[in-house]
């Protein structure tokens, strides 16, 4: 790697992606002035507002070891009849972003937060996310509550929605909480010193479980992601690791699909016009079908959620270690989730790989506009108030988001890109196991298994197809431009 690669400036490569790709990286001074007039006069309760007072319940968070934007805690009681009841508290963003304010605006245009390795771009201004608007422990907030039961073999029941004022007990990570469930480390000290937390997540990690088994009853897709993140020595970029799910990722995992499904019944329930998450039916399912015969499998000529459930359930008992790649070629084959409007009454597209019919995005309202949109369809419920969207309103939010995301997307793979080129740039001439990630008109793309790189396969790219496992050689990479060339051996 030559000087000018070494010392690339990959947080003004990520701004200026942002821009070529119709994203806001800075936030306006009418965002700032909001700011400022937040600061002084912040956002009071109404009086006589149906608020529950859930303070003292033994509230915890699970998020990355860096988050702090915070959008949900959860909270689980035994209701005695063997059933549980679970209740998820979610972050109340719109008390202090109103629609059509000057943060609104900005959010509708990014809707979404962008994460590109080296830089957030945050969706809402930092002072909020990450402060007055996330679940941060110790203070009294806002929430949203979504609340249901559910009995041991995993089926919901009983479910409602409400406001009400938390606290956040225990701010927890993903990698300690996941090693303790899973017997692989030592409590994290907030749990060591509790023996109360101890069992709330114990019974939390049971009932995700159920939950997860349910679904996948139901033909819900066992899918690993390959998301990766730097790592960085002396402030240079040294390796890649990859990101591991465990049971805490899995537990919040399933508690939120719970949850999205909850609200989406419960706006439909009240004759609510919403966005829908959706992924629909793999138009190349051919291609899945060939791919699980390639491993030996067997699956049938029309589209089964169920049967390919099982098949990558089998998959993922055999080979654990490259299960990553097979759901990377999945997800590739079965093409990107998006919004739609869903009107009372419509034809439900439903969720292919989650295997529901019933979704929305409500989870995360700090750093998806669907999920603050969907909060005020929810407030507006709860006040027994007009919708605040039109149908026409709606449908042009879930465009936009749908292109947003697809946006976001495409910067955080180039810059995913550029921090891997970075961390290739010393191993030219090497060979590394490849699967192939996608085959189009601009090229054939490959991902290392070891490290998790992805780059084109600029040589010998005939004859290949999703999924395949070929080895490669690394030929070149330029960081400028975020190429990674491979031939293959």
């Amino acid at each position: 790697m030559n000087n000018s690669q070494r010392h690339f400036d990959l947080k003004a490569s990520a701004k200026q992606a942002m821009l070529e790709h119709g994203l806001e990286p800075d936030f306006s001074p009418q965002v700032q002035e909001q700011l400022l007039q937040l600061t002084k006069n912040p956002p009071r309760i109404p009086a006589g507002a149906d608020i529950r007072d859930l303070r003292n319940l033994l509230w915890s968070s699970i998020d990355n070891d860096t988050s702090r934007d915070l959008d949900q805690i959860e909270v689980a009681e035994p209701l005695g009849d063997g059933r549980t009841k679970i209740m998820v508290g979610i972050a109340e963003v719109d008390a202090f972003v109103p629609k059509s304010s000057a943060i609104d605006d900005h959010a509708a245009k990014q809707t979404t937060s962008i994460y590109t390795g080296v830089q957030i771009f945050p969706m809402l201004p930092e002072a909020l996310s990450t402060g007055v608007t996330s679940l941060l422990p110790d203070g009294d907030r806002l929430c949203i509550v979504i609340e249901f039961a559910v009995d041991g073999e995993g089926r919901l029941s009983e479910s409602n929605l409400y406001r009400a004022m938390v606290r956040n007990k225990a701010q927890l990570t993903y990698n300690a909480v996941g090693a303790w469930l899973e017997g692989r480390g030592p409590a994290p000290d907030k749990v060591a010193a509790s023996r109360e937390l101890q069992s709330q997540l114990r019974l939390q990690d049971e009932v995700a479980q159920n939950l997860k088994k349910e679904r996948y009853r139901r033909g819900a897709l066992d899918i690993e992601s390959t998301e990766v993140s730097p790592v960085m020595s002396n402030g240079q970029i040294v390796d890649l690791i990859k990101q591991q799910k465990n049971r805490a990722t899995d537990l919040i995992e399933d508690f939120m699909i719970a949850s999205n499904g909850v609200v989406a019944r419960t706006l439909e329930e009240k004759n609510v016009s919403s966005i829908r998450r959706i992924v629909k039916t793999p138009k190349r399912w051919d291609r899945i079908v060939q791919l699980a015969a390639e491993q030996g499998g067997r699956l049938p000529a029309d589209p089964d959620p169920k049967a390919l459930s099982d098949f990558l359930t089998a998959c993922k008992a055999v080979d654990p270690d490259h299960f990553a790649d097979l759901s990377l070629a999945i997800i590739k084959l079965m093409g990107p989730g998006e919004y739609v409007l869903e009107r009372p009454g419509d034809p439900e597209q439903g969720h292919f790989g989650l295997a529901v019919q019933d979704y929305t995005h409500s989870t995360a309202p700090n750093r998806r506009f669907p999920d603050l949109v969907t909060q005020r369809l929810i407030k507006s419920v709860l006040a027994k108030k007009p919708t605040p969207y039109s149908d026409s309103a709606l449908a042009a939010i879930a465009t936009n988001c749908t292109s947003k995301e697809d946006a976001a997307r495409k910067v955080e793979r180039e810059m995913a890109k550029r921090i891997a080129a970075v961390a290739l740039g010393k191993r030219i001439g090497e060979e590394f196991h490849a699967i192939v990630t996608g085959v189009t008109p601009k090229g054939t793309f490959v991902r290392l298994l070891q490290p998790h790189a992805e780059g084109l396969l600029a040589q010998g790219q005939q004859g290949v197809d999703v999924g395949d496992k070929i080895r490669v050689k690394l030929i070149s990479t330029n960081v400028a431009r975020g190429f990674i060339d491979f031939a293959r051996v």
